[in-house]
């Protein structure tokens, strides 16, 4: 179940070697707005075919009568979809095939026609029609045994994705990174449903599952498979979301075929078009496009953010670049409540939002308000070269709102980067994946929740921080020379002043060389006003005169305000970031005065909303908890393999000599 079977492998070579008969007349980019229309219209027909002769018995009989087809056909269908047309694909002929497919298309159900509608597909048929191209594309498909006896659901599935990424990466389309590999999405969907095998061994069992970003349907497909492994009797409710329209098509396909209401899967921006608000669901599980912009949902996102708690994303804003964490406070947003069985959340993220953003951003306030609400119970680090099209480090976390009690305040890391197989053939960038076996295993040690060489477990308080703000005095004088004296006009309040007071000035210094105490200017300056020619003497003028002729000489006093506070150097203004758990005085102590002795703590900058010293931070440094220290190689290994480099490299040249 978590690598591809032959059978979807076979399938996709095969509707990939029919994309021949496209070239020359389309180009690459429509290949698969071509391809895949015909390929679900193939397997409705096949779903449809064991019930089509009942189903048009029962229509010509009740046809020019007043009921609706769509009251009563369903159930003869046995499936949610229906179509009352004498055609097959096969059966379309050559001469007439445009207006006969155009017509048995008009004949299915509502809902398959939605489908269709959101391919555009009534254009593709014009399109391959004119280039006399329709007939034949379509009897590939029709000699095609789709039947679900042949071809599971699954196996639809993965040749759905295989194909788009093949389209894709033909192209080079960035949009092929984003296919969440079979392997993963099994991972995924174990580690969040084995906790739950003894709630599926109860009788009645009833769980709706939640996928916001759900492309093709193969999470909500590979977790459906799994909680009827585990309950043949479970009833299982999938709703999802997604934006681009054709790969909403082929999702609500997927949900028709396998007999669930393809009205919970929305077409949509998740993230400003939340078309299942309020919703709740036991399993959320998802791979969002890594590192989306949400720009264009900034409008909505931030007017939603303005109702706080009230609405998805209170917790705080990511930058515009990544709206990874939008997706997971949606997530959240939606978890089943604790009295009604709770809800547990996998979600596949780069590794940007384990440290990007500093304390009291946006990214930091929100993975605080996700690990002090107690939600995150783990976070799994995926070996790289895992995906189609991206080598990018990639982490599944794991979010509860019913942890076990001994989970309760804790996070599980869990290291797989050394747990994977090499693949036989690569797959664009993918060249690595987690069998069977090691999901197993893994998902063994995962439930175990003890430590070991790459599974450790922390407090939730132990990812914070506070950063705190260190400031040093100023030890400076006023030194006044010819060369600062030239320099003058660099200083724009000064730029301003006209000729004449510019002069007055330059004159004044001129005669006032050498070395004053820093506060100077500024008291003895005042006094001069435009009848002495030098202009209107403001105190920012004489501030910007005082920074100019300034210099820094830490054998000084620290210099004194008029109240007699220590004046800040603002170019020595540093931070600490103190461990949550520790004491910021006794870090100080211990960490910075034994450095810098004039240092002190800025006791005026405080977190909002604890209102202590320093502002709180969350960070997960993932490699710092898994490095391991490799000491150098010895030199003789060095030498003996560049002294083997050399000789390949020789005995190249004499095969280019000769």
């Amino acid at each position: 179940m978590a690598q591809q079977t032959q059978t979807s492998i076979n399938l996709s070579n095969r509707i990939w070697s029919v994309a021949n008969d496209l070239w020359g007349d389309f180009k690459h980019t429509d290949f698969a707005r071509i391809v895949l229309p015909l390929l679900l219209l193939r397997r409705l027909e096949c779903v449809l075919e064991p019930t089509k002769k009942d189903v048009l018995a029962a229509y010509n009989a009740q046809k020019d009568s007043s009921i609706d087809p769509e009251l009563y056909l369903p159930s003869i269908a046995k499936t949610r979809f229906f179509n009352t047309s004498e055609y097959e694909l096969a059966t379309l002929g050559a001469t007439d095939t445009r207006a006969n497919l155009e017509d048995y298309i008009s004949h299915f159900s509502a809902n398959v026609r939605l489908i269709f509608d959101e391919f555009g597909f009534a254009n593709t048929i014009v399109e391959l029609d004119k280039a006399r191209l329709l007939h034949r594309i379509v009897m590939h498909f029709a000699n095609m045994d789709l039947s679900k006896e042949n071809v599971t659901d699954r196996d639809m599935s993965n040749a759905y994705e295989d194909i788009i990424r093949k389209f894709a990466a033909s192209i080079n389309e960035k949009a092929a990174e984003f296919f969440t590999p079979r392997d993963v999405v099994h991972l995924v969907t174990m580690l969040v449903l084995m906790p739950d095998e003894e709630v599926f061994s109860g009788a009645g069992v009833i769980r709706k599952i939640y996928d916001g970003a759900c492309g093709v349907g193969g999470f909500l497909s590979d977790a459906i498979e799994l909680i009827r492994d585990l309950s043949p009797n479970a009833t299982v409710v999938p709703y999802g979301q997604e934006l681009d329209p054709r790969t909403h098509a082929m999702a609500l396909t997927s949900m028709l075929i396998q007999g669930f209401n393809e009205k919970n899967i929305k077409q949509g921006s998740t993230l400003s078009d939340d078309k299942l608000k309020g919703d709740k669901f036991h399993y959320s599980v998802q791979n969002p496009p890594f590192g989306i912009k949400w720009e264009k949902d900034r409008t909505a996102v931030v007017k939603e953010n303005a109702l706080g708690y009230a609405g998805r994303f209170g917790a705080g804003l990511p930058r515009v670049s990544d709206g990874s964490m939008l997706f997971v406070m949606n997530a959240v947003d939606k978890m089943e409540d604790p009295k009604n069985g709770g809800g547990r959340v996998g979600i596949v993220l780069s590794g940007s939002p384990l440290f990007t953003g500093d304390a009291g951003s946006g990214e930091s306030e929100i993975r605080r308000w996700l690990l002090e609400q107690d939600l995150v119970e783990a976070i799994i680090a995926l070996p790289t070269d895992m995906f189609f099209n991206t080598g990018i480090g990639t982490y599944v976390w794991i979010l509860s709102n019913k942890k076990d009690a001994a989970r309760k305040n804790k996070v599980q890391l869990v290291n797989l980067t050394n747990t994977w197989t090499q693949m036989r053939k690569s797959e664009g960038s993918k060249r690595r994946f987690i069998s069977n076996e090691q999901i197993q295993d893994i998902v063994r040690e995962y439930g175990s929740f003890t430590e070991n060489k790459n599974i450790k477990i922390f407090d939730s308080t132990d990812f914070a921080y506070r950063k705190v703000h260190i400031k040093r005095p100023l030890r400076a004088h006023l030194v006044i020379n010819e060369e600062k004296i030239e320099s003058l006009g660099e200083i724009k309040a000064f730029e301003k002043l006209t000729d004449s007071y510019q002069n007055a000035w330059k004159s004044f210094f001129k005669a006032s060389l050498g070395t004053h105490d820093y506060h100077w200017i500024l008291n003895n300056l005042r006094k001069f006003n435009s009848d002495g020619g030098y202009g209107k003497v403001a105190k920012p003028l004489l501030a910007a005169f005082t920074n100019h002729f300034m210099e820094r000489d830490e054998s000084l006093e620290p210099i004194l305000d008029t109240k007699g506070q220590v004046i800040v150097d603002t170019t020595l203004n540093d931070t600490e970031s103190v461990p949550f758990k520790e004491s910021v005085e006794e870090y100080f102590e211990r960490e910075v005065k034994p450095h810098v002795h004039d240092a002190f703590i800025d006791y005026s900058i405080r977190d909002e909303k604890d209102g202590e010293v320093g502002i709180v931070g969350y960070e997960i440094n993932f490699n710092r908890y898994f490095y391991e220290y490799k000491g150098h190689r010895p030199l003789a290994e060095i030498d003996a393999e560049l002294k083997a480099s050399e000789a390949r490299i020789q005995a190249l040249l004499q095969e280019v000599a000769e």
